[in-house]
Protein backbone atom coordinates (compact mmCIF):
# COMPACT_ATOMS: atom_id res chain seq x y z
CA UNK A 1 0.00 0.00 0.00
CA UNK A 2 2.76 2.44 1.00
CA UNK A 3 4.82 1.50 -2.03
CA UNK A 4 1.84 2.18 -4.29
CA UNK A 5 1.39 5.64 -2.79
CA UNK A 6 5.07 6.41 -3.26
CA UNK A 7 4.92 5.37 -6.90
CA UNK A 8 1.83 7.48 -7.48
CA UNK A 9 3.48 10.48 -5.83
CA UNK A 10 6.59 9.99 -7.96
CA UNK A 11 4.51 9.73 -11.13
CA UNK A 12 2.61 12.93 -10.39
CA UNK A 13 5.78 14.80 -9.46
CA UNK A 14 7.48 13.82 -12.72
CA UNK A 15 4.35 14.76 -14.64
CA UNK A 16 4.38 18.18 -12.96
CA UNK A 17 8.07 18.69 -13.78
CA UNK A 18 7.45 17.74 -17.40
CA UNK A 19 4.21 19.62 -18.03
CA UNK A 20 5.03 22.89 -16.25
CA UNK A 21 8.73 23.08 -17.07
CA UNK A 22 8.59 26.70 -18.22
CA UNK A 23 7.10 27.84 -14.92
CA UNK A 24 9.69 25.80 -13.04
CA UNK A 25 12.47 27.46 -15.03
CA UNK A 26 11.01 30.85 -14.10
CA UNK A 27 10.83 29.90 -10.41
CA UNK A 28 14.41 28.63 -10.45
CA UNK A 29 15.52 31.88 -12.07
CA UNK A 30 13.74 33.92 -9.39
CA UNK A 31 15.44 31.79 -6.73
CA UNK A 32 18.87 32.36 -8.25
CA UNK A 33 18.11 36.09 -8.55
CA UNK A 34 17.13 36.33 -4.89
CA UNK A 35 20.29 34.51 -3.84
CA UNK A 36 22.55 36.61 -6.07
CA UNK A 37 21.05 39.89 -4.82
CA UNK A 38 21.23 38.78 -1.19
CA UNK A 39 24.86 37.67 -1.47
CA UNK A 40 25.93 40.80 -3.36
CA UNK A 41 23.83 43.37 -1.50
CA UNK A 42 26.81 45.27 -0.11
CA UNK A 43 28.26 45.61 -3.60
CA UNK A 44 24.91 46.85 -4.88
CA UNK A 45 24.64 49.34 -2.03
CA UNK A 46 28.12 50.76 -2.64
CA UNK A 47 27.99 50.63 -6.45
CA UNK A 48 30.75 48.04 -6.41
CA UNK A 49 31.48 47.62 -10.09
CA UNK A 50 34.52 45.50 -9.45
CA UNK A 51 35.75 44.84 -12.98
CA UNK A 52 37.24 47.36 -15.38
CA UNK A 53 34.79 46.30 -18.12
CA UNK A 54 31.79 46.80 -15.83
CA UNK A 55 32.89 50.34 -15.06
CA UNK A 56 33.50 51.18 -18.70
CA UNK A 57 30.14 49.68 -19.69
CA UNK A 58 28.52 52.04 -17.21
CA UNK A 59 30.33 54.96 -18.82
CA UNK A 60 29.23 53.83 -22.28
CA UNK A 61 25.61 53.72 -21.10
CA UNK A 62 25.91 57.16 -19.50
CA UNK A 63 27.32 58.50 -22.75
CA UNK A 64 24.34 57.10 -24.66
CA UNK A 65 21.83 58.56 -22.19
CA UNK A 66 23.59 61.93 -22.30
CA UNK A 67 23.32 62.19 -26.07
CA UNK A 68 26.45 60.52 -27.41
CA UNK A 69 25.90 59.17 -30.92
CA UNK A 70 24.58 55.64 -31.36
CA UNK A 71 27.54 54.68 -33.54
CA UNK A 72 30.09 56.66 -31.53
CA UNK A 73 31.50 54.22 -29.00
CA UNK A 74 34.66 56.14 -28.23
CA UNK A 75 35.10 56.76 -24.52
CA UNK A 76 35.84 60.46 -24.43
CA UNK A 77 36.70 60.47 -20.72
CA UNK A 78 39.83 58.45 -21.55
CA UNK A 79 42.65 60.10 -23.51
CA UNK A 80 40.76 63.36 -24.04
CA UNK A 81 40.02 64.93 -26.44
CA UNK A 82 40.60 62.04 -28.87
CA UNK A 83 38.94 59.42 -26.67
CA UNK A 84 39.65 55.72 -26.32
CA UNK A 85 38.71 53.37 -29.16
CA UNK A 86 36.32 50.76 -27.70
CA UNK A 87 35.42 47.73 -29.83
CA UNK A 88 32.05 46.95 -28.20
CA UNK A 89 28.54 47.46 -29.58
CA UNK A 90 25.44 49.16 -28.21
CA UNK A 91 23.41 45.95 -27.97
CA UNK A 92 24.35 45.26 -24.33
CA UNK A 93 23.86 48.93 -23.45
CA UNK A 94 20.13 48.79 -24.26
CA UNK A 95 18.76 46.81 -21.27
CA UNK A 96 20.92 48.78 -18.82
CA UNK A 97 19.81 52.11 -20.30
CA UNK A 98 16.19 50.95 -20.30
CA UNK A 99 16.37 49.97 -16.63
CA UNK A 100 17.91 53.32 -15.68
CA UNK A 101 15.22 55.25 -17.52
CA UNK A 102 12.47 53.11 -16.00
CA UNK A 103 13.79 53.31 -12.44
CA UNK A 104 14.85 56.95 -12.44
CA UNK A 105 11.37 58.40 -11.63
CA UNK A 106 11.14 56.16 -8.56
CA UNK A 107 14.72 55.99 -7.26
CA UNK A 108 16.40 59.11 -8.63
CA UNK A 109 19.54 59.12 -10.76
CA UNK A 110 22.07 57.39 -8.44
CA UNK A 111 19.52 54.87 -7.18
CA UNK A 112 18.42 54.02 -10.70
CA UNK A 113 22.00 53.35 -11.76
CA UNK A 114 22.69 51.32 -8.62
CA UNK A 115 19.74 48.97 -9.18
CA UNK A 116 20.00 48.89 -12.96
CA UNK A 117 23.49 47.40 -12.74
CA UNK A 118 22.20 44.95 -10.12
CA UNK A 119 19.26 43.75 -12.23
CA UNK A 120 20.72 43.87 -15.74
CA UNK A 121 23.06 40.82 -15.39
CA UNK A 122 20.14 38.71 -14.17
CA UNK A 123 18.18 39.13 -17.43
CA UNK A 124 20.41 36.94 -19.63
CA UNK A 125 20.48 34.36 -16.84
CA UNK A 126 16.83 33.59 -17.60
CA UNK A 127 17.75 32.93 -21.23
CA UNK A 128 20.62 30.75 -20.03
CA UNK A 129 18.35 28.62 -17.81
CA UNK A 130 15.72 28.31 -20.52
CA UNK A 131 18.33 27.22 -23.09
CA UNK A 132 19.95 24.67 -20.76
CA UNK A 133 16.52 23.24 -19.99
CA UNK A 134 15.80 22.88 -23.69
CA UNK A 135 19.09 21.08 -24.33
CA UNK A 136 18.57 18.68 -21.42
CA UNK A 137 14.99 17.95 -22.45
CA UNK A 138 15.96 17.33 -26.06
CA UNK A 139 18.99 15.09 -25.44
CA UNK A 140 18.24 13.40 -22.11
CA UNK A 141 14.56 13.44 -21.31
CA UNK A 142 11.66 15.82 -20.58
CA UNK A 143 12.26 15.75 -16.81
CA UNK A 144 16.07 15.89 -16.80
CA UNK A 145 16.51 19.67 -16.82
CA UNK A 146 16.46 20.19 -13.00
CA UNK A 147 19.64 18.11 -12.85
CA UNK A 148 21.33 20.59 -15.20
CA UNK A 149 20.32 23.41 -12.86
CA UNK A 150 21.83 21.49 -9.95
CA UNK A 151 25.14 21.26 -11.79
CA UNK A 152 24.93 24.92 -12.77
CA UNK A 153 24.79 25.84 -9.08
CA UNK A 154 28.38 24.56 -8.74
CA UNK A 155 29.61 26.24 -11.95
CA UNK A 156 31.13 29.21 -10.14
CA UNK A 157 32.97 30.66 -13.14
CA UNK A 158 29.75 30.69 -15.16
CA UNK A 159 27.59 32.12 -12.38
CA UNK A 160 30.17 34.83 -11.76
CA UNK A 161 29.31 36.33 -15.15
CA UNK A 162 25.69 36.92 -14.08
CA UNK A 163 26.18 38.39 -10.61
CA UNK A 164 24.75 41.83 -9.80
CA UNK A 165 27.13 44.60 -10.98
CA UNK A 166 28.58 42.27 -13.68
CA UNK A 167 27.27 44.31 -16.58
CA UNK A 168 29.92 43.63 -19.20
CA UNK A 169 28.96 41.59 -22.26
CA UNK A 170 30.02 38.09 -21.19
CA UNK A 171 26.71 37.15 -19.58
CA UNK A 172 24.76 37.81 -22.75
CA UNK A 173 27.35 35.95 -24.83
CA UNK A 174 27.12 32.90 -22.57
CA UNK A 175 23.32 32.96 -22.70
CA UNK A 176 23.32 33.17 -26.50
CA UNK A 177 25.88 30.37 -26.67
CA UNK A 178 23.58 28.22 -24.52
CA UNK A 179 20.74 29.05 -26.92
CA UNK A 180 22.97 28.02 -29.83
CA UNK A 181 23.68 24.64 -28.21
CA UNK A 182 19.96 24.11 -27.64
CA UNK A 183 19.39 24.89 -31.33
CA UNK A 184 21.90 22.22 -32.37
CA UNK A 185 20.03 19.78 -30.12
CA UNK A 186 16.64 20.73 -31.58
CA UNK A 187 15.00 17.82 -33.47
CA UNK A 188 12.81 20.36 -35.33
CA UNK A 189 15.07 21.20 -38.25
CA UNK A 190 13.61 24.49 -39.43
CA UNK A 191 13.33 25.92 -35.91
CA UNK A 192 16.79 24.69 -34.95
CA UNK A 193 18.45 26.24 -38.01
CA UNK A 194 16.68 29.58 -37.61
CA UNK A 195 17.46 29.75 -33.88
CA UNK A 196 21.13 28.99 -34.39
CA UNK A 197 21.52 31.58 -37.13
CA UNK A 198 19.83 34.31 -35.09
CA UNK A 199 21.68 33.53 -31.86
CA UNK A 200 24.98 33.48 -33.76
CA UNK A 201 24.29 36.85 -35.38
CA UNK A 202 23.38 38.44 -32.03
CA UNK A 203 26.47 37.00 -30.37
CA UNK A 204 28.70 38.34 -33.15
CA UNK A 205 27.08 41.74 -32.74
CA UNK A 206 28.18 41.74 -29.09
CA UNK A 207 31.72 40.45 -29.61
CA UNK A 208 33.89 37.68 -31.01
CA UNK A 209 34.75 35.88 -27.77
CA UNK A 210 32.52 32.92 -28.70
CA UNK A 211 33.66 32.79 -32.34
CA UNK A 212 35.36 29.37 -32.06
CA UNK A 213 32.27 27.69 -30.60
CA UNK A 214 29.91 29.39 -33.04
CA UNK A 215 32.11 28.31 -35.94
CA UNK A 216 31.95 24.72 -34.66
CA UNK A 217 28.16 25.02 -34.54
CA UNK A 218 28.20 26.10 -38.20
CA UNK A 219 30.41 23.14 -39.10
CA UNK A 220 27.92 20.89 -37.31
CA UNK A 221 25.10 22.19 -39.52
CA UNK A 222 27.08 21.31 -42.63
CA UNK A 223 28.09 17.88 -41.34
CA UNK A 224 24.48 17.13 -40.37
CA UNK A 225 23.61 17.70 -44.02
CA UNK A 226 26.53 15.60 -45.25
CA UNK A 227 25.33 12.72 -43.09
CA UNK A 228 21.65 13.09 -44.03
CA UNK A 229 20.36 14.97 -47.07
CA UNK A 230 17.05 15.55 -45.25
CA UNK A 231 18.95 17.99 -43.01
CA UNK A 232 19.00 20.48 -45.90
CA UNK A 233 16.01 22.25 -44.34
CA UNK A 234 18.04 22.94 -41.19
CA UNK A 235 21.07 24.05 -43.20
CA UNK A 236 19.00 26.33 -45.42
CA UNK A 237 17.30 27.97 -42.43
CA UNK A 238 20.64 28.44 -40.70
CA UNK A 239 22.23 29.98 -43.80
CA UNK A 240 19.42 32.49 -44.34
CA UNK A 241 19.14 33.56 -40.69
CA UNK A 242 22.92 33.76 -40.24
CA UNK A 243 23.54 35.85 -43.34
CA UNK A 244 20.54 38.13 -42.90
CA UNK A 245 20.93 38.40 -39.13
CA UNK A 246 24.65 39.21 -39.29
CA UNK A 247 24.09 41.87 -41.97
CA UNK A 248 21.30 43.46 -39.92
CA UNK A 249 23.38 43.28 -36.74
CA UNK A 250 26.26 45.01 -38.51
CA UNK A 251 24.03 47.81 -39.80
CA UNK A 252 22.37 48.34 -36.42
CA UNK A 253 25.25 47.93 -34.00
CA UNK A 254 28.65 48.28 -35.69
CA UNK A 255 30.30 51.46 -34.41
CA UNK A 256 31.97 54.03 -36.63
CA UNK A 257 35.37 52.49 -35.85
CA UNK A 258 34.08 49.01 -36.65
CA UNK A 259 33.30 49.97 -40.23
CA UNK A 260 37.05 49.68 -40.78
CA UNK A 261 38.61 46.28 -41.55
CA UNK A 262 39.29 45.48 -37.89
CA UNK A 263 39.71 41.89 -36.68
CA UNK A 264 38.40 42.09 -33.11
CA UNK A 265 34.72 42.89 -33.69
CA UNK A 266 31.91 42.49 -36.20
CA UNK A 267 33.35 44.46 -39.09
CA UNK A 268 33.50 44.15 -42.89
CA UNK A 269 35.95 41.31 -42.28
CA UNK A 270 33.57 38.98 -40.47
CA UNK A 271 30.47 40.28 -42.24
CA UNK A 272 31.91 39.31 -45.63
CA UNK A 273 32.96 35.90 -44.28
CA UNK A 274 29.47 35.32 -42.90
CA UNK A 275 27.73 36.42 -46.11
CA UNK A 276 29.91 34.26 -48.35
CA UNK A 277 29.62 31.30 -46.01
CA UNK A 278 25.84 31.71 -45.79
CA UNK A 279 25.49 31.92 -49.57
CA UNK A 280 27.55 28.78 -50.03
CA UNK A 281 25.61 26.85 -47.39
CA UNK A 282 22.34 27.90 -49.00
CA UNK A 283 23.66 26.68 -52.33
CA UNK A 284 24.70 23.37 -50.78
CA UNK A 285 21.23 22.88 -49.31
CA UNK A 286 19.67 23.83 -52.64
CA UNK A 287 21.71 21.31 -54.65
CA UNK A 288 21.79 18.44 -52.11
CA UNK A 289 23.09 15.54 -54.22
CA UNK A 290 21.93 12.12 -53.12
CA UNK A 291 25.38 10.62 -52.56
CA UNK A 292 26.96 11.56 -49.21
CA UNK A 293 30.42 11.48 -50.79
CA UNK A 294 29.41 14.21 -53.24
CA UNK A 295 27.89 16.22 -50.39
CA UNK A 296 31.13 15.90 -48.46
CA UNK A 297 33.18 17.00 -51.46
CA UNK A 298 30.96 20.04 -51.99
CA UNK A 299 31.17 20.92 -48.27
CA UNK A 300 34.97 20.70 -48.31
CA UNK A 301 35.07 22.87 -51.43
CA UNK A 302 32.85 25.48 -49.79
CA UNK A 303 35.08 25.49 -46.72
CA UNK A 304 38.18 26.01 -48.86
CA UNK A 305 36.50 28.93 -50.63
CA UNK A 306 35.64 30.67 -47.34
CA UNK A 307 39.09 30.04 -45.85
CA UNK A 308 40.82 31.15 -49.04
CA UNK A 309 38.75 34.31 -49.25
CA UNK A 310 39.56 35.21 -45.65
CA UNK A 311 43.28 34.52 -46.09
CA UNK A 312 43.61 36.46 -49.35
CA UNK A 313 41.38 39.44 -48.58
CA UNK A 314 41.97 39.80 -44.85
CA UNK A 315 45.49 38.40 -44.23
CA UNK A 316 45.98 40.71 -41.24
CA UNK A 317 43.25 38.77 -39.40
CA UNK A 318 45.10 35.45 -39.51
CA UNK A 319 46.95 36.19 -36.27
CA UNK A 320 45.74 37.12 -32.76
CA UNK A 321 42.64 39.24 -33.14
CA UNK A 322 43.80 41.83 -30.60
CA UNK A 323 46.64 42.82 -32.93
CA UNK A 324 48.73 44.38 -30.15
CA UNK A 325 52.36 45.30 -30.65
CA UNK A 326 55.17 43.24 -29.10
CA UNK A 327 55.78 46.08 -26.65
CA UNK A 328 52.16 46.07 -25.43
CA UNK A 329 52.25 42.28 -25.23
CA UNK A 330 55.37 42.45 -23.05
CA UNK A 331 54.32 45.35 -20.84
CA UNK A 332 50.64 44.54 -20.37
CA UNK A 333 48.91 41.59 -22.05
CA UNK A 334 51.37 38.99 -20.78
CA UNK A 335 50.42 40.01 -17.22
CA UNK A 336 46.65 39.63 -17.69
CA UNK A 337 45.65 36.66 -15.52
CA UNK A 338 42.67 35.52 -17.59
CA UNK A 339 44.91 35.27 -20.66
CA UNK A 340 47.07 32.64 -18.93
CA UNK A 341 46.51 28.85 -19.09
CA UNK A 342 44.74 27.20 -16.19
CA UNK A 343 47.89 25.40 -14.97
CA UNK A 344 49.56 28.76 -14.30
CA UNK A 345 47.00 29.54 -11.61
CA UNK A 346 47.10 28.20 -8.09
CA UNK A 347 46.16 24.53 -7.71
CA UNK A 348 43.03 25.36 -5.71
CA UNK A 349 41.68 27.79 -8.30
CA UNK A 350 42.66 25.52 -11.19
CA UNK A 351 40.90 22.54 -9.60
CA UNK A 352 37.70 24.51 -9.03
CA UNK A 353 37.71 25.68 -12.65
CA UNK A 354 38.23 22.27 -14.27
CA UNK A 355 36.04 20.14 -11.97
CA UNK A 356 32.74 20.79 -13.76
CA UNK A 357 34.19 20.61 -17.32
CA UNK A 358 35.88 17.26 -16.59
CA UNK A 359 32.70 15.87 -15.03
CA UNK A 360 30.67 17.20 -17.95
CA UNK A 361 33.03 15.67 -20.51
CA UNK A 362 32.49 12.25 -18.93
CA UNK A 363 28.74 12.85 -19.03
CA UNK A 364 28.78 13.85 -22.71
CA UNK A 365 30.62 10.66 -23.62
CA UNK A 366 27.99 8.75 -21.63
CA UNK A 367 25.22 10.40 -23.66
CA UNK A 368 27.02 9.51 -26.88
CA UNK A 369 27.31 5.90 -25.78
CA UNK A 370 23.64 5.67 -24.74
CA UNK A 371 22.41 7.26 -27.99
CA UNK A 372 24.77 5.36 -30.28
CA UNK A 373 21.99 3.33 -31.93
CA UNK A 374 19.77 6.35 -32.63
CA UNK A 375 21.74 8.01 -35.44
CA UNK A 376 19.53 11.09 -35.71
CA UNK A 377 19.82 11.86 -31.98
CA UNK A 378 23.48 10.86 -31.91
CA UNK A 379 24.21 13.46 -34.56
CA UNK A 380 22.67 16.19 -32.44
CA UNK A 381 24.40 14.96 -29.28
CA UNK A 382 27.83 15.10 -30.90
CA UNK A 383 27.11 18.52 -32.40
CA UNK A 384 26.07 19.86 -28.99
CA UNK A 385 28.97 18.21 -27.16
CA UNK A 386 31.92 19.28 -29.29
CA UNK A 387 31.91 23.05 -28.49
CA UNK A 388 31.99 22.31 -24.76
CA UNK A 389 34.76 19.75 -25.12
CA UNK A 390 36.79 22.24 -27.15
CA UNK A 391 36.21 24.96 -24.55
CA UNK A 392 37.49 22.59 -21.87
CA UNK A 393 40.61 21.82 -23.89
CA UNK A 394 41.20 25.54 -24.45
CA UNK A 395 41.64 25.99 -20.70
CA UNK A 396 45.18 24.85 -21.41
CA UNK A 397 45.49 28.02 -23.53
CA UNK A 398 43.58 30.67 -21.58
CA UNK A 399 41.57 30.41 -18.40
CA UNK A 400 39.05 32.90 -19.78
CA UNK A 401 37.35 29.96 -21.52
CA UNK A 402 36.33 28.66 -18.08
CA UNK A 403 32.81 30.17 -17.91
CA UNK A 404 31.89 28.78 -21.33
CA UNK A 405 33.46 25.40 -20.56
CA UNK A 406 31.52 25.09 -17.31
CA UNK A 407 28.25 26.25 -18.84
CA UNK A 408 28.40 23.77 -21.72
CA UNK A 409 29.36 20.98 -19.30
CA UNK A 410 26.28 21.09 -17.06
CA UNK A 411 24.09 18.99 -19.36
CA UNK A 412 26.85 16.39 -19.40
CA UNK A 413 26.94 16.51 -15.60
CA UNK A 414 23.17 16.01 -15.53
CA UNK A 415 23.54 12.97 -17.81
CA UNK A 416 25.68 11.14 -15.25
CA UNK A 417 22.89 11.37 -12.68
CA UNK A 418 20.12 10.80 -15.23
CA UNK A 419 21.51 7.54 -16.60
CA UNK A 420 23.03 6.05 -13.45
CA UNK A 421 20.42 6.93 -10.81
CA UNK A 422 17.85 4.34 -12.01
CA UNK A 423 20.47 1.61 -11.62
CA UNK A 424 21.13 2.63 -8.03
CA UNK A 425 17.48 3.21 -7.18
CA UNK A 426 16.47 -0.33 -8.17
CA UNK A 427 18.79 -1.85 -5.56
CA UNK A 428 17.14 -3.97 -2.89
CA UNK A 429 19.32 -2.34 -0.21
CA UNK A 430 18.03 0.94 1.17
CA UNK A 431 21.58 1.80 2.25
CA UNK A 432 22.83 1.42 -1.32
CA UNK A 433 19.92 3.50 -2.62
CA UNK A 434 20.36 6.38 -0.18
CA UNK A 435 24.15 6.55 0.01
CA UNK A 436 24.60 5.69 -3.67
CA UNK A 437 22.16 8.40 -4.75
CA UNK A 438 23.84 10.95 -2.45
CA UNK A 439 27.30 10.18 -3.83
CA UNK A 440 25.98 10.19 -7.40
CA UNK A 441 24.37 13.61 -6.96
CA UNK A 442 27.52 15.05 -5.40
CA UNK A 443 29.84 13.68 -8.08
CA UNK A 444 27.48 14.18 -11.02
CA UNK A 445 26.72 17.79 -10.13
CA UNK A 446 30.40 18.64 -9.96
CA UNK A 447 30.09 19.28 -6.23
CA UNK A 448 32.70 16.75 -5.11
CA UNK A 449 35.71 18.99 -5.64
CA UNK A 450 34.26 22.10 -3.90
CA UNK A 451 33.08 19.87 -1.04
CA UNK A 452 36.52 18.35 -0.55
CA UNK A 453 38.29 21.70 -0.85
CA UNK A 454 36.05 23.12 1.88
CA UNK A 455 37.75 20.68 4.27
CA UNK A 456 41.25 21.65 3.18
CA UNK A 457 42.23 24.88 4.96
CA UNK A 458 43.72 27.54 2.78
CA UNK A 459 47.19 28.67 3.81
CA UNK A 460 47.16 31.87 5.77
CA UNK A 461 48.03 34.75 3.43
CA UNK A 462 51.41 36.30 3.90
CA UNK A 463 51.67 39.87 5.13
CA UNK A 464 52.49 40.95 1.59
CA UNK A 465 49.49 39.11 0.08
CA UNK A 466 47.19 40.59 2.72
CA UNK A 467 48.58 44.04 1.95
CA UNK A 468 47.96 43.57 -1.78
CA UNK A 469 44.41 42.33 -1.20
CA UNK A 470 43.59 45.28 1.05
CA UNK A 471 44.96 47.78 -1.49
CA UNK A 472 42.97 46.16 -4.32
CA UNK A 473 39.75 46.44 -2.31
CA UNK A 474 40.21 49.97 -1.05
CA UNK A 475 41.52 51.53 -4.24
CA UNK A 476 38.32 50.63 -6.09
CA UNK A 477 35.98 51.61 -3.28
CA UNK A 478 33.76 54.68 -3.19
CA UNK A 479 35.26 55.51 0.19
CA UNK A 480 38.81 55.40 -1.11
CA UNK A 481 38.08 57.47 -4.22
CA UNK A 482 35.96 60.14 -2.51
CA UNK A 483 38.91 62.37 -1.46
CA UNK A 484 40.29 62.04 -4.99
CA UNK A 485 36.91 63.11 -6.38
CA UNK A 486 36.96 66.23 -4.21
CA UNK A 487 40.00 67.62 -6.04
CA UNK A 488 39.41 70.08 -8.90
CA UNK A 489 38.65 68.30 -12.17
CA UNK A 490 41.66 67.24 -14.20
CA UNK A 491 43.31 64.56 -16.28
CA UNK A 492 44.79 61.88 -14.01
CA UNK A 493 47.78 59.72 -14.90
CA UNK A 494 47.15 56.47 -13.04
CA UNK A 495 47.40 52.70 -13.52
CA UNK A 496 45.83 51.11 -16.60
CA UNK A 497 43.38 49.04 -14.55
CA UNK A 498 42.34 51.98 -12.38
CA UNK A 499 41.38 54.33 -15.21
CA UNK A 500 37.83 52.99 -15.86
CA UNK A 501 36.88 53.01 -12.17
CA UNK A 502 38.29 56.52 -11.73
CA UNK A 503 36.20 58.04 -14.52
CA UNK A 504 33.07 56.17 -13.37
CA UNK A 505 32.93 57.44 -9.78
CA UNK A 506 34.77 60.78 -10.03
CA UNK A 507 34.64 63.77 -12.37
CA UNK A 508 38.25 63.29 -13.43
CA UNK A 509 39.42 62.05 -16.82
CA UNK A 510 42.22 59.54 -17.32
CA UNK A 511 44.56 58.26 -20.02
CA UNK A 512 43.48 54.71 -20.78
CA UNK A 513 42.06 51.41 -19.59
CA UNK A 514 42.88 47.78 -20.43
CA UNK A 515 41.48 47.94 -23.97
CA UNK A 516 43.80 46.60 -26.63
CA UNK A 517 42.95 49.04 -29.43
CA UNK A 518 44.58 51.76 -27.37
CA UNK A 519 47.98 50.12 -27.39
CA UNK A 520 50.00 53.33 -27.56
CA UNK A 521 48.29 54.75 -24.50
CA UNK A 522 48.70 51.46 -22.61
CA UNK A 523 52.40 51.33 -23.43
CA UNK A 524 52.88 54.98 -22.46
CA UNK A 525 51.14 54.54 -19.10
CA UNK A 526 53.12 51.41 -18.31
CA UNK A 527 56.37 53.13 -19.29
CA UNK A 528 55.40 56.18 -17.20
CA UNK A 529 55.64 54.08 -14.05
CA UNK A 530 58.51 51.84 -15.15
CA UNK A 531 60.99 54.34 -16.61
CA UNK A 532 62.92 57.34 -15.37
CA UNK A 533 61.53 60.50 -13.81
CA UNK A 534 62.47 62.38 -16.99
CA UNK A 535 60.52 59.95 -19.14
CA UNK A 536 57.55 60.18 -16.79
CA UNK A 537 57.65 63.99 -17.04
CA UNK A 538 57.61 63.83 -20.85
CA UNK A 539 54.69 61.41 -20.88
CA UNK A 540 52.72 63.50 -18.38
CA UNK A 541 53.22 66.49 -20.66
CA UNK A 542 52.21 64.46 -23.74
CA UNK A 543 48.81 63.72 -22.26
CA UNK A 544 48.45 67.08 -20.47
CA UNK A 545 48.08 65.29 -17.13
CA UNK A 546 47.03 67.43 -14.18
CA UNK A 547 47.53 64.77 -11.52
CA UNK A 548 49.49 61.59 -10.86
CA UNK A 549 47.64 58.98 -8.80
CA UNK A 550 49.21 55.88 -7.29
CA UNK A 551 47.69 53.02 -5.32
CA UNK A 552 50.64 51.59 -3.36
CA UNK A 553 50.84 47.83 -2.86
CA UNK A 554 48.05 47.01 -5.34
CA UNK A 555 48.53 44.15 -7.80
CA UNK A 556 49.80 46.37 -10.59
CA UNK A 557 52.60 47.72 -8.44
CA UNK A 558 54.00 44.22 -7.92
CA UNK A 559 54.84 44.17 -11.65
CA UNK A 560 56.64 47.51 -11.42
CA UNK A 561 58.64 46.51 -8.36
CA UNK A 562 59.56 43.09 -9.74
CA UNK A 563 60.52 44.14 -13.26
CA UNK A 564 61.73 47.74 -12.79
CA UNK A 565 62.84 48.14 -9.15
CA UNK A 566 64.53 51.45 -10.02
CA UNK A 567 61.63 52.80 -12.09
CA UNK A 568 59.54 55.90 -11.42
CA UNK A 569 56.99 54.10 -9.24
CA UNK A 570 59.75 52.72 -7.03
CA UNK A 571 61.27 56.19 -6.76
CA UNK A 572 57.97 57.68 -5.60
CA UNK A 573 57.56 54.91 -3.08
CA UNK A 574 60.97 55.76 -1.64
CA UNK A 575 59.99 59.41 -1.32
CA UNK A 576 62.05 60.61 -4.31
CA UNK A 577 59.49 63.03 -5.71
CA UNK A 578 60.67 65.24 -8.60
CA UNK A 579 60.19 68.99 -8.44
CA UNK A 580 57.48 68.93 -11.13
CA UNK A 581 55.12 67.13 -8.72
CA UNK A 582 53.46 68.64 -5.65
CA UNK A 583 51.81 66.30 -3.10
CA UNK A 584 48.02 66.52 -2.78
CA UNK A 585 46.80 66.26 0.80
CA UNK A 586 44.67 63.13 1.26
CA UNK A 587 43.41 61.60 4.52
CA UNK A 588 46.02 59.65 6.46
CA UNK A 589 44.11 56.39 5.96
CA UNK A 590 43.70 56.91 2.21
CA UNK A 591 44.90 53.99 0.07
CA UNK A 592 46.16 56.49 -2.52
CA UNK A 593 49.08 58.82 -2.99
CA UNK A 594 48.35 61.78 -5.26
CA UNK A 595 50.41 64.60 -6.74
CA UNK A 596 49.58 67.63 -8.81
CA UNK A 597 51.66 68.23 -11.92
CA UNK A 598 53.08 71.73 -11.47
CA UNK A 599 55.96 71.84 -13.91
Amino acid sequence: MTQGKEEEFERRALELVERHWKWIVLLVWLGFCAWFIFSKYNQIRWFGLGDTDDNLRMMQVRGLLHGQGWYDLRQHRLNPPLGANIHWSRLVDLPIAGLILGLRPFLGGPGAERWAVAIAPLLPYLLLLFSLALTARRLLGPTAYPLAFLALFFAASTNGMFQPERIDHHGWQLALLALSISAIADPHRLRGGLTLGISTALSLAIGLEMLIYLALAGVAMVLFWVDDADERERLRAYAVSLGGGTALAFLLFASNDNWNAVCDALSPVWLSDALIGSALMFALAWVSPGDWKRRLALAVGAGIIVAGFHALVWPHCLQRLEGVSPEVERLWLSHVKEARPVYRHGWRIATLIVAVPITGAIGWWLIIWRRRRDLETLRRVIGAAVPGLVASALLLWQVRTGPAAQMMAVVGCAAIIWFLLPRIWTSNSSVVRVLGAAVLFIVGAGAAVPSVLDWIPEPRPSLRDAQIGKANRLCGSMWGLRPVALQPKGIVMTFVDLGPRLITVTHHDSITGPYHRNGQQIADVMNFWRGSAEQAHALAAKYRADYVLSCPYSSTTTIFMAETPRGFYAQLQKGKVPDWLTPVALPKDSPFRMWKVTG
